[in-house]
């Protein structure tokens, strides 16, 4: 297996990129990264996986006609030397407007997929549960039959990742009620009730982590929206939690009787554990990284693209999405 890796995308460099790659490769010594950048930079990889050299780097608020214009970026060769040399799989944590268009230019799309989409997993209430979103951010508009592919390809990426059988599939709405709902929302309620397995009705975003939903199907904007939101919402709890507990003596005394539960919270909450997103519908396995990736969660994108290719995600939507 090899695995095409922007090495300069993220906003902190290349440095824990290639610790996550050493890391990664101890972890899968069989798994073949292909680091991609600066070569005078990556020198210390020389010895644990091929170099390309790829002095470029692609600006943050790069998209698509930029990317494939530099061609000597790290981006712009990961992605055009997995489509050349067979790669299974590739992962930046660089422009994401880029990334995503560059990646659908050209990979293509698997036959018969309307849109690609954004798929990640955001962790639950309960520890260990995780529940798949998609789209959080491929698109702007949908349309409802895109929605449902989007149930389709969701199911096929949980049951990769997490080997649930029958996953419960939501939609995402302003109300649970079957009425609730913009145009679309009730276009698409309708489509996946009746055609769907596993479909179980509309959620709302304020129950979307308590661990009910095993997918959650949303447009392109409103997932957008809901990832923002939760992301500010868990940064203030956070920021407010430390700053109560750091009060005076009394609370950092009170802190240690409470620091097992907060510890334990802290990693069911952990986004880094997932590491990214995949964008779901392209020829090939294509994981967007959090731009701010330190090693740990690098290291878990790359995981998660071993193991996409490991269980034929790809293969499995192709399938699901032959049977609608």
């Amino acid at each position: 297996m090899r695995i095409a890796v922007d090495a300069m995308g993220g906003d902190n460099g290349s440095k824990p990129i290639i610790e996550a790659i050493k890391q990664f490769k101890k972890d899968y010594p069989d798994v073949e990264p292909v680091a991609f950048g600066k070569k005078e930079e990556l020198e210390e990889l020389s010895s644990i996986c091929r170099i390309v050299d790829a002095p470029d780097v692609v600006p943050m608020e790069a998209g698509a006609l930029e990317v494939i214009r530099m061609k000597n970026s790290s981006m712009c060769k990961a992605i055009s030397t997995m489509k050349e040399e067979g790669f299974d799989a590739v992962v930046s944590a660089g422009s994401t407007g880029g990334f995503l268009s560059a990646a659908t230019l050209i990979l293509k799309t698997i036959p018969g997929v309307k849109r690609s989409a954004l798929v990640t997993a955001f962790p639950t209430k309960i520890k260990g549960k995780k529940v798949v979103v998609l789209d959080v951010g491929a698109n702007n508009e949908n349309s409802a039959e895109e929605l449902v592919q989007f149930a389709h390809m969701g199911k096929a990426y949980h049951q990769a990742l997490f080997k649930l059988d029958n996953p419960k599939t939501y939609l995402l709405s302003n109300g649970a009620e079957a009425h609730k709902g913009s145009p679309l929302v009730k276009e698409t309620y309708a489509l996946l009730n009746n055609h769907f397995p596993g479909f179980m009705g509309n959620m709302e975003a304020r129950d979307v982590l308590n661990g009910e939903a095993d997918i959650l199907v949303a447009d392109g904007f409103s997932g957008n929206v809901l990832l923002k939101g939760m992301e500010g919402i868990a940064k203030m709890m956070s920021s407010m939690i430390k700053a109560n507990f750091k009060k005076n003596l009394w609370t950092k005394l009170g802190y240690l009787h409470v620091r097992k539960g907060f510890k334990n919270m802290s990693e069911t909450m952990d986004y880094k554990s997932t590491g990214g997103a995949m964008l779901l519908g392209i020829n090939g396995v294509v994981i967007k990284a959090h731009g701010n990736s330190d090693a740990y969660s690098f290291k878990n994108a790359l995981r998660v693209a071993k193991e996409m290719v490991d269980d034929q995600v790809i293969n499995k939507i192709r399938e699901s999405l032959s049977h609608e």
